[in-house]
């Protein structure tokens, strides 16, 4: 085996090594701060090797059988029992578990286990949820009076606020002290703001997270989203600041969950789950505590892990008894869950989140309301890294507001000639010449092109 090694222009400002190898292939072996926009060099990308797939299907639960082979579980990691996401069905129990977690579909693996001959494939599902998306995606977007750079630098400071604020009382709880939530509405009020000149500045910063403060930027998140989320269905400003309360304090409880259960890598026992699902009754009381009087954030402490189906807890509400605005909450929880980076698992794509979202839609959360936040964030959100049909990667800045599936975008890289470009904006919903001509084909993973979005936000 030989190792070629190449030399590169204008080299980043953190070390980096490209090592490529001779046979089998190409691989490269990077270290941390490799990914920078002002590296000229060429970044040679492995040789697309089809894989054989197997025959996945999606079926009730239900239907499953012993003998079937789980290959997708469908649902987010605290809702089911399991060490694993995929294993071979041998026993009744097993299937009993599912049911009893709530689990409504799942998919299998034909070629590992009985097939279903009737159930629709996986890419069946995942055409439907598209077209489904499409349809969603053609109705108008808000609009934002301030532009996605001009607003990026306050989103900077609101972000920060609100995770300094979840940051200290959550130490505060887990020192013995009383919650306190002293100063907090001038932080929603930041939040409010920046959301109303431009949302996607915010909502693309919370969406990138360091997994070991999970729990901080996810709540910030939660605001962030539930601002924009309530502003979308209409509500009063009143109501909007409440919703801003409630998703900085929606996981309160947690400061009262042990550490090691908190950040446990990996399934929780029954022990650990019972523990972890106090938080909702825990953060209710501790909002009570501390003097909140306004339904809004009580609810969504309380009812944020209720499901459409009775599925959820602490209560096992059905989808009349649960708040409006707790069904909002559940859907934005979820979706800033499953598309953030943990030490257990990889994140979702944005994209992919939503079309979970979709799935879910059926059983878990609220359909009306998954449409609509859909139609609030867009089907490619802000930040969301897309390759266009001419090649080129660029990342979603702003929704046009009469086209969802045309954003504007900021061209960073072309896949044609493996290398990054000059960052420049593009707009989609213009013609050629005249700043478009250009059209989406796929949402990308940042990790396939070993690109670090955080340098271009």
């Amino acid at each position: 085996m030989n190792d070629v090694v190449f030399l590169l222009k204008n080299p980043p400002p953190q070390p980096i090594t490209i090592v490529y190898r001779t046979h089998i292939g190409w691989s490269a072996r990077r270290r941390a701060g490799a990914d920078c926009p002002n590296s000229t060099a060429t970044r040679l990308r492995p040789h697309a090797h089809t894989p054989v797939h197997a025959m996945i299907k999606m079926i009730p639960a239900e239907e499953l059988k012993v003998g079937m082979y789980i290959h997708d579980l469908n649902c987010d990691w605290m809702s089911h029992p399991f060490a694993r996401s995929r294993f071979e069905i041998d026993d009744a129990e097993k299937i009993a578990r599912i049911t009893a977690a709530g689990i409504r579909e799942v998919y299998i693996d034909t070629d590992l286990g009985i097939d279903a001959t009737h159930a629709p494939t996986a890419e069946e599902v995942s055409a439907q949820v598209h077209q489904d998306m499409l349809a969603i995606a053609r109705e108008p977007a808000p609009y934002a009076p301030t532009t996605y750079e001009e607003e990026l630098e306050r989103a900077r400071s609101a972000r920060k606020q609100a995770e300094q604020f979840v940051q200290r009382a959550m130490q505060d709880v887990r020192n013995g002290k009383a919650l306190k939530i002293d100063g907090v509405d001038p932080i929603i009020d930041s939040v409010t703001s920046s959301v109303m000149r431009n949302a996607g500045a915010l909502l693309s910063l919370v969406g990138i997270k360091d997994k070991d403060q999970y729990t901080i930027q996810h709540s910030a998140a939660v605001c962030a989203l539930m601002v924009a989320f309530a502003r979308h269905e209409g509500m009063p400003s009143d109501l909007v600041h409440q919703a801003g309360l409630g998703g900085l304090l929606h996981d309160i409880g947690k400061a009262r969950v042990p550490e090691p259960v908190l950040n446990k890598n990996g399934t929780y026992t029954e022990e650990e789950f019972a523990i972890m699902r106090r938080h909702t009754e825990d953060g209710y009381d501790m909002l009570v505590e501390t003097g909140i009087v306004e339904q809004v954030p009580l609810q969504m402490a309380l009812e944020h892990h209720e499901r459409e189906d009775g599925t959820g807890y602490p209560y096992n509400l059905r989808s009349a008894e649960i708040t409006k605005i707790a069904q909002m909450t559940a859907i934005v929880d979820v979706y800033d869950a499953i598309t953030a980076e943990r030490s257990y698992r990889a994140a979702m794509q944005p994209t992919d989140g939503l079309r979970k979202l979709m799935e879910w839609s059926k059983f878990h959360l609220n359909p009306y309301l998954t449409h609509s936040f859909i139609r609030c964030v867009g089907i490619y959100p802000v930040g969301t890294l897309v390759k266009l049909e001419s090649g080129l990667l660029g990342i979603v800045t702003e929704h046009n507001v009469q086209d969802l599936l045309r954003p504007k975008l900021k061209i960073i890289f072309d896949t044609k000639r493996n290398q990054y470009v000059p960052p420049r904006p593009l707009d989609l919903a213009r013609p050629l010449g005249s700043g478009g001509g250009d059209a989406i084909v796929s949402h990308e993973s940042p990790r396939k092109w070993f690109i670090n979005m955080e340098y271009f936000q």
